[in-house]
């Protein structure tokens, strides 16, 4: 008798796209749809069982947040748990957030009221959204800090997450950031830089960073750095076959050091490469840099 392989049901990839008001939601949606979504703002939870009930045509994200006229937090998530508990479905409630501070001068550079204080301040809506949505951000599948982006920034973040998986399967970022100013929301592992030489240190090294060679030769140049990259990139060379084996659609690694510009840059531009090499889909984002970029590029509009 033939033994048959089993039949796996085709599933219906299915996201749902939160987060507050001033975040990024409608970048992230648009740059869904240009990769080949269904995209609904702003859906009533009430609707969705049934939008959903039947086979979906292709890939389907939904906007879900506190503009919605039946939204509550414990309907939200019950939906959620129904949808990632449903076989049929790939799904990922995805969170875009942003700092505090970035969110009121988003509104401030554009002058809108904020959807939940159109007759208060913007600060005074962003704090009550922001409690309103904590429980949501907390069961979020993938977490997006939008505060240092631009909006190309974050379309090209999107499209990494989410490319099909006929791409080339699960994306690696490898990013580098200021301990100053936190760790980056949604980073996978995390190594500490920080006990390397400095090259801050150095009057001739201070104005390069971790992508220029004098820095990353100095960075090298420490007797301990060696031994250090080597057994951090056999740990993530080990792992990242079985989180791949997992599904898993991205997993991002981060370096950090004190000022997030010489040594965690160095390192994960290292890193980044010896992936790359072993044939993984590789990209790099240096946090601190970027904002350094932002703001002279802010600088010299002004």
């Amino acid at each position: 008798m033939t033994a048959h392989p089993p039949v796996i049901p085709e599933t219906d990839r299915l996201i749902m796209l939160t987060g507050p008001s001033g975040a990024g939601r409608s970048t992230a949606l648009k740059a869904l749809e240009d990769s080949g979504f269904e995209a609904i703002d702003n859906m009533p939870i009430s609707l969705i069982p049934r939008l959903v009930a039947d086979r979906l045509e292709r890939p389907l994200v939904l906007v879900l947040d506190a503009r919605n006229r039946d939204f509550s937090v414990n309907a939200f998530l019950s939906l959620v748990d129904e949808m990632a508990a449903a076989p049929r479905f790939d799904f990922d409630l995805v969170y875009l957030d942003c700092p505090v501070p970035a969110l009121i001068r988003r509104y401030s550079e554009t002058r809108r009221r904020h959807p939940l204080s159109p007759d208060g301040t913007a600060s005074e809506g962003i704090a009550l959204e922001a409690r309103l949505l904590h429980p949501v951000r907390l069961r979020a599948d993938v977490l997006i800090e939008t505060g240092g982006m631009t909006p190309h920034d974050l379309r090209a973040r999107i499209c990494e997450i989410f490319a099909p998986p006929a791409a080339g399967g699960m994306q690696v970022q490898v990013e580098s950031f200021s301990y100053r100013r936190g760790i980056p929301a949604g980073v996978d592992l995390v190594f500490d830089c920080r006990f390397l030489n400095n090259p801050h240190w150095e009057p001739m090294l201070r104005a390069f960073n971790g992508c220029d060679a004098p820095v990353a030769e100095f960075v090298a140049a420490d007797p301990r750095f060696d031994g250090f990259f080597v057994r951090v990139r056999d740990l993530v060379e080990s792992l990242l076959p079985e989180y791949a084996q997992e599904a898993k659609s991205q997993l991002t690694i981060g370096f950090g050091c004190t000022g997030g510009q010489h040594r965690s840059v160095a390192t994960a531009e290292k890193l980044a490469n010896a992936l790359a090499q072993a044939g993984w889909r590789v990209s790099k984002r240096h946090r601190e840099l970027e904002r350094m970029a932002a703001q002279a590029a802010l600088t010299t509009e002004t």
